[in-house]
């Protein structure tokens, strides 16, 4: 079986889900299913599939959920003593070519949100930016160019 890397707040983050999904969802699901049968005939009751179809998808996110969270593997950013780039790390890179700054959180797949700065370690950002040390150059062979980012900081929070 294979472990999820996952901080503590990815882990809660799907705990949450699940919770809502069996306490809201679901309830909310087998109504709208209840209704719909009030309706009649069900062969030609398009609110009624629709609320068979949400049922489906409730139940197999459930099921997701519950895998992901038996597999997960929470690793604490907090406690991490290390000074090379690491998961969990939050690290403060430079563009080289366009002279910008970025900072990157490097999670677990299940965590990654570009929006918010959280990359996979499994990425290519992510692979190139693991065992680096503040000045190093991480390499990235992008389609459009090759990025060359320099780590300024690296913590762990």
């Amino acid at each position: 079986m294979q472990r999820i890397p996952l901080t503590p707040a990815g882990y809660q983050k799907l705990q949450e889900e699940l919770e809502r999904l069996k306490k809201v969802e679901r309830p909310k699901n087998i109504q709208a299913i209840a209704e719909a049968r009030a309706h009649g005939d069900l062969s030609e009751n398009a609110e009624y599939h629709a609320a068979k179809e949400q049922q489906s998808f409730i139940c197999g996110r459930i099921d997701e959920l519950k895998a992901k969270l038996a597999r997960a593997d929470v690793i604490d950013p907090s406690k991490i003593r290390q000074s090379k780039v690491g998961f969990g790390a939050k690290v403060k890179v430079l563009d080289v070519e366009a002279d910008e700054e970025y900072v990157f959180i490097l999670v677990g797949v299940e965590e990654a949100d570009v929006k918010l700065g959280k990359i996979s370690i499994t990425s290519p950002v992510g692979k190139a930016l693991i065992g680096k040390d503040v000045g190093d150059t991480a390499i990235i062979k992008a389609p459009a160019r090759t990025i060359e980012y320099e780590v300024l900081e690296i913590s762990f929070e």
